[in-house]
């Protein structure tokens, strides 16, 4: 099976191999855009940007499957969520969207992204490091290294795959 990953970003290509480790497949991972800001600001945006890279991968790749996952930040009551949804594209069904896990961000990094600012560049400079995005991710430094970015998206694929083959066996 041809799988085409929406994005070369290290954690998200490695969640979609792991969800994937059970067949023999072959993957692709192309810079495809989201369409979406930079900085996605709800559930709504982050899963658009989701569908559109998932879309875009299938249709650029020629594959079989295309996977878009998108990270972003939701506004709540309580404060601002970071959010990660994911999305499978098959030519045979509609897209599959799933979410992941949420946690709220500490007032210091919301308040920035509120100010405009984006998500990867305000954890670099928070955590004093390169390219939190393609590593651990927020998740991983706000989680201490109990969870990190591939880790969330892995869950995400997981059930990107699980109801893919749930669809499946239910036409049959």
């Amino acid at each position: 099976m041809k799988i085409i990953i929406g994005s070369n970003n290290p954690a998200k290509v490695a969640a979609v191999k792991n969800a994937f480790q059970y067949q023999q497949s072959e993957f692709i991972s192309l810079d495809i855009p989201s369409g979406i800001s930079d900085q996605p600001f709800s559930d709504e945006e982050t899963i658009k940007g989701a569908i559109n890279r998932a879309i875009g991968a299938l249709e650029m790749g020629s594959g079989e499957i295309g996977i878009g996952l998108e990270g972003g930040v939701h506004e709540s009551t309580q404060g601002l969520l970071l959010c990660n949804w994911g999305a499978l594209a098959s030519k045979d069904m509609e897209p599959i969207i799933a979410g992941g896990a949420r946690f709220l961000l500490p007032t210091e990094i919301a308040d920035r992204l509120r100010a405009g600012e984006e998500l990867g560049p305000v954890m670099d400079d928070y955590a004093k490091k390169e390219n939190v995005r393609k590593n651990e991710g927020a998740v991983g430094i706000f989680t201490n290294g109990l969870v990190n970015r591939s880790e969330m998206f892995s869950h995400i694929m997981d059930l990107l795959v699980g109801q893919l083959h749930y669809q499946k066996a239910s036409k049959k």
